[in-house]
């Protein structure tokens, strides 16, 4: 495929990385990232599978090179293979470099030899607690069990692990550099997040909000982590744990902006792309993509989208200490 290098953002960046929902739908109930009663989206609302394809081909055209599948929980929508079935054949001719995937791990133990078979070679696994009565907690519905089986899986399939977790002030705070060892002792990277005002949920953001720089002080009595310039092309900054010889990535949307090398934007299972995870600014790709067999109208659609990327976001925690929250939760927008 030809590609067309021409996605520059009103800032000169790059945008070379589209990270897609494929669905809202997800098997837990995480408490920072959803109430524990859900409405989802009527299916006609959801892009189907092949429009999803028609939107990434359109990306890829454009010069987009990493696609990052996400949700919701990705391996709940049905023939879900089928997309990345597709992708494999982007990375099989060149015109993409990466297919990776966001996973909460509950399915990997149906789809992980797949997901090597079609070209993905790392995944995140989203994973807040190795207690397995506190990981029940944390997602509602989840089986800690059944979570480790799939990152064996995983493993033997031969995918790169790396643990994404949400730093949650007095559920897994003194957890996190146990996690860490555990991870690093696998050979697993691990990426530390704070939680993001996305969404209306049940309890009291704030009462969870634990800032990384907290997190970070915690885990220096115990580990000495060395900065470094590593970078996977995401918002995590790296540093090296010297008695582990392992990556650790700090996410940090509230304490400190990472906005100015910013070469990503989200569309949403809805066909909503929107040029910032912490901006409601938005752009409609689905009725481009149904008015019209030919390209023209979405790849215009795509181009105003990009013309309209912020410098950066807006997440804060205002003079009364609450979080600002977007009106979209996090499986609607995407992981």
């Amino acid at each position: 495929m030809q590609s067309v290098s021409n996605l520059i953002d009103p800032f000169g960046r790059r945008v070379d990385y589209l990270r897609v929902s494929v669905t809202d739908r997800c098997d837990f109930r995480c408490v920072y990232c959803m109430s524990t009663d859900m409405t989802f989206l009527p299916h006609g609302d959801l892009l189907t599978l092949e429009e999803l394809d028609r939107l990434c081909a359109a990306f890829i055209r454009r010069g987009v090179r990493r696609i990052r599948v996400s949700g919701g929980e990705p391996l709940v929508r049905r023939g879900i293979m089928a997309l990345f079935r597709s992708l494999k054949g982007y990375l099989d001719d060149g015109s993409l470099d990466e297919v990776t995937l966001t996973t909460n791990g509950s399915q990997l133990g149906r789809f992980a030899d797949e997901l090597a078979a079609c070209g993905v070679r790392r995944i995140n696994v989203s994973l807040d607690s190795l207690d397995a009565d506190k990981f029940k907690a944390i997602t509602r519905t989840g089986n800690l069990d059944n979570v480790l089986y799939g990152i064996d899986a995983a493993v033997r399939a031969g995918l790169k692990v790396k643990i994404n977790t949400v730093a949650l002030r007095d559920v897994n705070e003194f957890e996190l550099a146990d996690m860490l060892a555990w991870a690093h002792g696998r050979g697993f990277d691990m990426t530390m997040i704070e939680t993001m005002p996305l969404g209306e949920i049940d309890g009291d953001r704030l009462s969870q909000y634990l800032p990384l720089t907290e997190v970070r002080a915690n885990l220096a009595r115990r580990f000495t982590l060395d900065d470094t310039n590593y970078r996977t092309g995401g918002p995590a900054r790296y540093v090296t744990v010297r008695e582990t010889g392992g990556r650790l990535g700090f996410i940090t949307p509230m304490t400190h902006n990472f906005c100015e090398s910013c070469n990503r934007v989200r569309v949403t299972c809805t066909g909503t792309v929107y040029m910032c995870l912490g901006q409601d600014d938005k752009v409609d790709l689905r009725a481009p993509l149904r008015a019209s067999e030919a390209d023209e109208l979405l790849d215009g659609a795509i181009l105003e989208a990009i013309a309209h990327k912020p410098r950066g976001h807006d997440f804060v925690i205002d003079r009364t200490g609450i979080p600002s929250v977007k009106g979209r939760h996090m499986n609607t927008t995407g992981g």
